[in-house]
């Protein structure tokens, strides 16, 4: 919320942007975060800025058992993803490549299709220490099927294979379309894969991006939950997994490259994301319709590939379905660059007045260079965000970013991908966290985006 008036009991205006240099960076961020990002065609080295140290990744494919014909295609494959974005490739099927010092010379590993009894005890040994220092793991497909009696490992992929029934078309549920690895996806995808069932679900345990529809092809066996790529963080670790990448055509797929490029780029730290574990939450708005909410004042949101767009404004989106009192509100935001909203929460119902929910209400601001009070992850106007864990955090504009915003009584927490960043407590009697929420349009240079609003009602 910026204006050039300001209402009654508004908080006073900003007094001033952040620094230029701050306001050209997040720029030069946005416009590297939209250009293309696949094999050979994604942005040349110029075009992004790039890390003291090229980060690296090693390929490990060795197998112990069944071997899969399409581990060279991915090779391939993960070598031109690193070409095309500033990250370097080593292949190995050697296990003494697993020792302390020569598996810190990377960022990344990736178990691609990897079988059976694959590392030995000293190099297990090594692995988990690499992993407890910050070291990103990958696995593809049947790297579910390997190391059966190395707990650490069970704990870290997070879900043993257990069988598969032929290879044949299946629709995947897209569940997070704002992870990297899943948000150039829509609702649903359709694709030709072995699809894996597992020994245990990894729902409770990581966070899951995908689910497969046991109803759309035979032999799912998973009770009609059938999570099919995931993410968590691991001792120290950050774990992505997919189960799809069978066949030799995957790795030919740009959108399963892109997938697999999504999944490298966060266990490289290159990205952030929410990554908890999830459940008991509803929809507010699933990217279908947007029943049981209102527009207060001008402006508009846009609904398009399941995506609230902000137009024009300065407006409010409502839920006027119900008033909510203690619980957990995660949703989706990006912006196009230096732009501005916010979620409201606590007010009463704004008619066609959007001031009533600044006038009662608390924002929580998405906005890159206000003061720090007014700034992302602020309570506009009451209480800046922690900065440094803000800034730790924050995707740049072009990317997605995840909220959770807690009301429990009158304290307010709010998580950024995954972090929390700022912790307040309403003191003031005339305002109060339980009532109505909301999405801002702000103005119409103002472009937010907003995708998978949902809610956990807290006891």
């Amino acid at each position: 919320m910026s204006t050039n008036g300001t209402p009654p009991n508004t908080p006073a205006a900003p007094t001033g942007d952040r620094s230029i240099s701050r306001r050209t960076s997040l720029r030069l961020a946005a416009a590297a975060a939209l250009l293309p990002a696949l094999g050979a065609t994604a942005a040349p080295a110029a075009a992004r800025p790039r890390p003291s140290r090229a980060k690296k990744v090693l390929v490990f494919s060795r197998t112990a058992g069944f071997r899969h014909d399409s581990i060279p295609d991915g090779i391939a494959a993960v070598k031109a993803l690193g070409a095309g974005n500033g990250f370097a490739v080593d292949a190995t099927e050697d296990a003494a490549a697993f020792t302390a010092r020569n598996l810190a010379r990377y960022d990344t590993v990736v178990f691609l299709s990897t079988t059976g009894d694959v590392l030995d005890a000293a190099q297990q040994t090594a692995f988990e220490g690499w992993i407890r220092h910050g070291g990103g793991y990958v696995g593809v497909h049947a790297a579910a099927d390997t190391e059966y009696d190395w707990p650490f490992y069970g704990g870290l992929v997070c879900g043993y294979f257990h069988s598969h029934p032929a290879i044949q078309q299946a629709t995947i549920k897209v569940e997070d379309r704002a992870h990297p690895a899943t948000a150039h996806l829509g609702e649903t995808w359709t694709r030709t894969d072995e699809w894996y069932n597992y020994r245990t679900n990894p729902r409770s345990t990581a966070h899951v991006l995908a689910s497969l529809d046991e109803s759309s092809y035979t032999g799912g066996n998973m009770n009609g939950d059938h999570p099919i790529a995931w993410v968590h963080e691991y001792e120290g670790g950050r774990v992505f997994y997919t189960g799809l990448g069978h066949t030799k055509e995957s790795y030919a797929d740009p959108v399963f490259r892109q997938h697999l490029l999504g999944g490298i780029r966060y266990a490289l730290g290159e990205t952030k994301a929410d990554c908890r574990a999830e459940s008991g939450y509803r929809h507010l708005f699933d990217g279908r319709n947007t029943d049981g909410w209102k527009q207060a004042g001008p402006g508009s949101f846009a609904l398009k590939d399941g995506t609230l767009t902000s137009e024009g404004g300065m407006g409010l989106f409502w839920y006027a379905a119900k008033e909510f009192t203690s619980y957990s509100l995660k949703l989706d935001w990006k912006t196009a660059g230096d732009d501005n909203s916010g979620i409201f929460v606590g007010f009463p119902p704004p008619g066609d007045d959007p001031w009533v929910a600044v006038d009662n209400g608390y924002e929580i601001q998405i906005d890159a260079t206000d003061v720090d009070e007014k700034t992302t992850g602020s309570v506009y106007g009451f209480q800046s965000a922690d900065l440094a864990a803000r800034d730790a955090a924050l995707n740049p504009p072009g990317e997605w970013n995840t909220y959770e915003i807690r009301a429990q009584g009158e304290r307010l927490r709010i998580w950024l991908n995954g972090t929390r960043i700022n912790d307040f407590t309403n003191r003031e009697p005339a305002r109060s966290l339980a009532g109505h929420i909301g999405i801002q349009n702000h103005g119409a240079d103002d472009e937010v985006a907003f995708r998978n609003i949902r809610i956990k009602e807290l006891r």
